[in-house]
């Protein structure tokens, strides 16, 4: 959501994550081995946090 040419932050804070979202989190915990990360009620900066880190751990496990 914009307000005046700005995104407002509680906005993002509080929405619900995306479908997008919740399907690229559920795709990559279960490619890190941890389900637990994903989870249906999540908000949409706490899934992009959960996606971010699990990049992150996969690309370092892949590394190796």
């Amino acid at each position: 959501m914009q307000v005046q040419g700005k995104y407002d932050a509680k906005f993002f804070l509080s929405e619900q994550m995306t479908r997008a979202q919740g399907l690229k989190l559920k795709r990559l915990s279960e490619e890190a081995y941890q389900p637990g990360q994903y989870a249906r009620d999540l908000s949409f900066s706490e899934a992009a946090r959960r996606i971010q880190a699990l990049e992150a751990e996969i690309e370092l496990a892949n590394s190796f």
